[in-house]
């Protein structure tokens, strides 16, 4: 069985002290070096704003510094990655301020992309006129319905709404399972988060788990030949051996675990398969901020499942 050798590692803890932002740089310390977690929340906290949103490009491709509810989705995960449980803590209180306000909302949905994206470097798929498949109703509302569920007082109106929100998502789901890779990402989220909350008794819980399963062994691209392009690889969902759909795929994870440790560039990294065709000044610094925030994820799923000495 493959694994990344101690060498290689080094090469890639080296790229990371280099050229991560702090942000990541205070994740790859606490994945891989028994690091701080609040150093984890005092980086995370410089890109939040006082109306308690994220912006300032935390999710690399939209360089827009004002709060949108992509941006505070990506914060929510960055909470979940390092399993954050202080409900009282300020970048908590923040964004459950912020989601609270209704900033940014069509109905009971958050805006996938805001206007004001526009007025700033950006991949084409943050512009408003893109029809980009990423753009769903649980891009990033289920990320942030969960994000209620797990974190707000149930007693507060928030917790009332994120809670029919989230139903809301359940009946949207259960009546057509069969949606994208982006937008599965973010239902599995909410599932995740019914689960943490210890809310699977007030949900469909095991019937969307179940079609959640199917959904990504039908989304899941099984010719290696194509991993190189934006396709759904086993990685998009399955992180551990626990993940939800692991078990009928099992052997195309480990297939891609021996793919990744063969396609490292020359800096021993990994490189990314889109670009933003536009902003290139811009798009050649958050690359740089990508390939940090992958290399983790990547020695996050290696180490998860054996592949890292």
């Amino acid at each position: 069985m493959k694994k990344l050798e101690p060498e290689d590692y080094k090469v890639i803890k080296n790229w990371i002290y280099r050229n991560a932002r702090p942000l990541d740089l205070a994740r790859w310390k606490y994945h891989f070096e028994e690091g701080d977690l609040p150093a984890v929340l005092e980086a995370l906290a410089a890109y939040q704003n006082e109306d308690g949103g994220f912006g300032h490009a935390l999710e690399a491709d939209a360089w827009n510094p004002h709060s949108s509810p992509i941006q505070t989705g990506t914060a929510v995960e960055r909470l979940l990655e390092v399993h954050f449980q202080d409900n009282n803590h300020p970048v908590v209180q923040g964004i459950l301020k912020f989601l609270d306000s209704g900033a940014e909302m069509d109905g009971n949905m958050w805006r996938n992309v805001i206007d004001s994206n526009n007025d700033y470097p950006h991949a084409p798929w943050w512009h408003t006129d893109s029809d980009s498949t990423a753009r769903s109703v649980f891009n990033p509302t289920a990320i942030l319905a969960g994000f209620i569920l797990r974190f707000a007082d149930r007693n507060s109106r928030l917790y009332t709404r994120g809670f029919s929100i989230a139903k809301e998502l359940e009946e949207l789901f259960l009546q057509d399972p069969h949606i994208e890779m982006h937008p599965l990402i973010c239902m599995v989220t909410l599932l995740e988060c019914m689960g943490a909350a210890g809310m699977q008794e007030q949900f469909a819980y095991a019937e969307l788990n179940a079609a959640a399963a199917k959904q990504i062994t039908v989304l899941l691209e099984r010719d290696a030949g194509d991993w190189s392009g934006y396709t759904c690889k086993p990685s998009a969902f399955i992180k551990t051996p626990e993940s939800l759909g692991f078990s009928n795929n099992a052997a195309l994870v480990q297939k891609e675990l021996d793919y990744l440790l063969e396609i490292r560039n020359p800096e021993g990294l990994w490189d990314l398969n889109w670009s933003w065709a536009g902003y290139e000044q811009a798009f050649a610094v958050s690359e740089n901020w990508w390939k940090a925030h992958t290399a983790i994820e990547k020695l996050l799923l290696l180490r998860a499942f054996g592949r890292l000495d």
